[in-house]
């Protein structure tokens, strides 16, 4: 597709990204306020649930059909490694390391999306495209400032740094092997599915740890944290997806940058956290 519909519909699907790295960063706050309530598993069992039953019936309206049997497995896999394995992975990592050199590791994730994009062929690689990219983790480490730099636990830092360092590569072959199944299938069905798949291994992983029988016992603000984390990720993996099948994984995971700068922004606001001229450095080098 060449001429002014495409140009329209590259824009959109660059809007599209940009508002999913500002729904993650929004989604960070609400956990911040939330997490003391229940677990970590619980939390994204729950975000995952809501989502998921927000997807469906738009899905179903939306499904041309069943998805072939040979790519019923690929996009389960994917929704697993995306909301399951990738959690895993950071918040195993956090544990070691502080959050802040955490969100710059995994602000990596167009760099490794690119890399691995053009290894299989799916994506090539350019001066302009590579300086960009680095130009966004240069940002985040800015918006981040001396918090990067704060000691890790023990003299166990790189077991964190690793972990999240796995939890960006998952990010990055996730972006890239979406591509496909987006120009089969309706985002909506794919988007569903794959929470779909999801949500059973999280709902596995709970129950092996014994969530289910004493992390429920949210307030009334923290129910609605909840469901404002649940429904916003609803919308904002449709618009990733949906940016996926139009625009190259690169140009999409390089919004994902823009998350820890509206946490930071967000926490600004509603915390009355300072913002440092490092912070405003930070957000001019990621726009």
């Amino acid at each position: 597709m060449t001429g002014p519909k495409a140009k329209r519909i590259h824009l959109l699907a660059v809007v599209a990204a940009a508002a999913t790295g500002v729904q993650v960063g929004s989604a960070i706050v609400a956990t911040r306020f939330v997490i003391d309530q229940t677990d970590p598993v619980t939390l994204a069992f729950l975000r995952y649930l809501i989502g998921f039953i927000l997807l469906l019936y738009p899905a179903w309206r939306a499904a041309r059909g069943w998805f072939r049997r040979r790519d019923i497995l690929p996009i389960a896999a994917l929704g697993i490694t995306q909301f399951g394995i990738l959690i895993v992975f950071m918040n195993y990592g956090l544990k070691f390391i502080p959050s802040a050199r955490g969100a710059l590791i995994f602000a990596t994730v167009p760099l490794l999306t690119m890399i691995f994009g053009a290894l299989i062929g799916r994506e090539r690689m350019t001066l302009l495209k590579t300086i960009g990219v680095l130009l966004t983790i240069v940002g985040v480490g800015f918006a981040l400032g001396e918090k990067v730099l704060l000691p890790a636990a023990g003299d166990v830092g790189w077991i964190g740094e690793l972990a999240v360092l796995a939890s960006a590569l998952c990010a990055a072959v996730c972006s890239v092997l979406y591509r496909p199944y987006l120009v089969k299938y309706p985002t909506l069905q794919v988007s569903a599915f794959a929470m779909f798949a999801s949500v059973g291994f999280l709902a596995a992983a709970a129950g092996l740890e014994g969530s289910f029988s004493s992390s429920f016992h949210f307030t009334l603000a923290g129910w609605m944290a909840v469901v404002f984390i649940g429904a916003s990720s609803a919308i904002g993996y449709y618009m990733w997806l949906w940016a996926l099948g139009h625009t190259s994984p690169t140009r999409v995971t390089v919004f994902l940058s823009l998350s820890p700068i509206t946490s930071a922004a967000l926490g600004a606001l509603l915390l009355a956290e300072p913002i440092s001229l490092l912070f405003v450095a930070g957000l001019i080098s990621v726009i």
